[in-house]
């Protein structure tokens, strides 16, 4: 079943005129070829669209359908054909930021919020990453601003400081770990972990344990930072969320947590770009608001 854009124009002109007559007129076509279009039309569906009366015209209950997902379609030309039109004309742009897991969930929201309030007619794409991917993805232009942590090659890329992100053990209180105010990633692998369903921060942690020559003891993956720290509460795995987290979540939850003492746990997130000068007035203003205290 194949309806152009000039067919559905055409049965709509049709049905809202109640003629093919005046419906070809309102679309530009003459009868003949309008009447050739609307027999196309249910030949090509092999469903009867319009009853042909004394009184004019007509939609079948196939017709019916067939005008409402037109109307729809219509709309959504209309709308794409304004949105487009803001984008030709600079009213509208859109700003490409790739992120890590840590600055997506626990810093970009409050940071991004503001600033788009202000910039209604300025769209974020935005892409969660992990830091390797964001460097090459800003390097070779494909994302224009990123955010990433000081563990990866940064060369040639311009960078202003966004924020710590530490990464802290999460159990319940009475774990016989809890005691302790640091641990080691190594000395914790023989432990069952609560994890992340998917992402980079999880990826970044599972790489982690893959330098040491195994895999974590996974019972659960979750979606959420807030839903591994539940889980971790009640004793169903420890978890590794950042530690922005973990006091958000200590609120409600009752978790004892542990810094890591291992490098990688402790990470100075960046906000990178190829040059300030290269980026549009949009994207330029966006970095200039990330990168400042």
């Amino acid at each position: 079943m194949r309806f152009d854009l000039t067919d559905l124009r055409l049965f709509l002109a049709v049905v809202d005129a109640g003629s093919i007559t005046h419906g070809a007129a309102d679309v530009g076509l003459s009868l003949p070829a309008a009447s050739e279009r609307l027999r196309d039309m249910e030949a090509n569906g092999g469903v009867k669209l319009l009853e042909r009366g004394r009184r004019g015209i007509t939609p079948t209950p196939a017709g019916e359908a067939l005008a409402h997902h037109a109307r729809l379609i219509q709309r959504q030309m209309a709308q794409m054909h304004g949105e487009l039109g803001e984008h030709a004309s600079g009213l509208r742009a859109t700003v490409r930021l790739a992120a890590n897991t840590a600055a997506i969930a626990e810093f970009l929201p409050q940071r991004l919020a503001g600033w788009m309030a202000g910039h209604p007619r300025i769209d974020i794409e935005l892409k969660e990453r992990q830091s390797i991917e964001i460097a090459r993805a800003v390097s070779a232009g494909l994302a224009e601003i990123g955010i990433l942590s000081d563990a990866v090659d940064t060369s040639g890329l311009m960078l202003r400081p966004f924020a710590i992100d530490r990464l802290v053990l999460v159990m319940p209180r009475d774990h016989a770990l809890a005691a302790a105010k640091q641990i080691a990633f190594a000395d914790l692998l023989h432990e069952h972990f609560v994890g992340l369903a998917s992402g980079a921060l999880q990826d970044h942690i599972d790489a982690q344990a893959a330098r040491l020559g195994t895999r974590l003891k996974m019972r659960v993956r979750m979606r959420t930072f807030e839903s591994i720290c539940e889980m971790a509460a009640c004793g169903i795995g420890l978890g590794i969320v950042p530690e922005t987290a973990a006091r958000r979540c200590g609120r409600s939850t009752k978790i004892a947590a542990l810094r890591l003492t291992d490098d990688w746990a402790t990470r100075q997130l960046s906000v990178c770009t190829r040059s300030a000068e290269e980026l549009a007035p949009p994207a330029r203003d966006l970095f200039e608001h990330l990168a400042a205290k």
